[in-house]
């Protein structure tokens, strides 16, 4: 679907310009577990680099919510009492699901699995932890990480942190690997696709900027 903004046609599911569209690469998955997006508001407006609604249309078991408290949300609530619930933030405390499962195969824990995602800054998201009360109780999953991001139009705060989409084709291997889910190899390997391709798009938009400045000096330059 696509709508207009401002002067500039735009989707509506991936919202970025029709022009840098990334749907037509996005093969979405099927997975037990349910993913929830929590995207800070700030997070909403990175309409060029932002991955939290990539990671959205890439997975169909998931939903997408803004906000910065969701103390009183009644959708999220409403999976909290239903679910086995995590949320993916590095902690002391923290289930390191590289090396240990989320829980066991008892029948008390047969409900299915929910695993909260905050797209955010790193202080935008302790804030939103520290305002949202009903989260604050949740285990915290953590994952051992040997890969470097390939954000490359965007600086991280470290080398082993990740993206949104990164990260949760990280905890995709995993639950993989602890066989909490089946998914296919070929679908892993392309989840990463739409951010690759933004990535490539936004990298080509600087190269032509660099060019476009390069020509305007060196003509500047012939003239004077």
């Amino acid at each position: 679907m696509q709508t207009l903004y401002g002067d500039r046609e735009k989707c509506y599911n991936c919202y970025r310009p029709k022009s840098s569209c990334m749907c037509g690469y996005v093969n979405s998955i099927k997975t037990k577990t349910k993913f929830i997006i929590l995207m800070h508001p700030k997070e909403f407006k990175k309409v060029k680099n932002g991955t939290g609604h990539l990671t959205h249309l890439s997975l169909e078991n998931s939903e997408l919510f803004i906000g910065i408290d969701f103390s009183n949300h009644k959708k999220i609530n409403e999976i909290l009492s239903t679910c086995n619930s995590y949320i993916l933030y590095p902690s002391k405390d923290a289930i390191n699901i590289s090396r240990e499962k989320l829980h066991d195969n008892k029948p008390s824990n047969q409900k299915d699995i929910a695993i909260f995602i905050i797209d955010s800054t790193w202080a935008c998201s302790l804030k939103m932890l520290r305002e949202s009360k009903n989260l604050q109780n949740l285990n915290h999953i953590s994952f051992e990480n040997n890969k470097l991001s390939q954000f490359k139009i965007k600086e991280q705060p470290a080398d082993y942190c990740l993206s949104t989409i990164e990260s949760t084709l990280s905890l995709l291997e995993l639950l993989n690997f602890w066989k909490y889910e089946n998914i296919e190899n070929d679908y892993l390997k392309t989840f990463l696709n739409p951010f690759e391709k933004m990535v490539e798009y936004q990298l080509k938009c600087v190269d032509n900027r660099l060019n476009d400045s390069v020509r305007y000096k060196n003509k500047h330059k012939f003239f004077n």
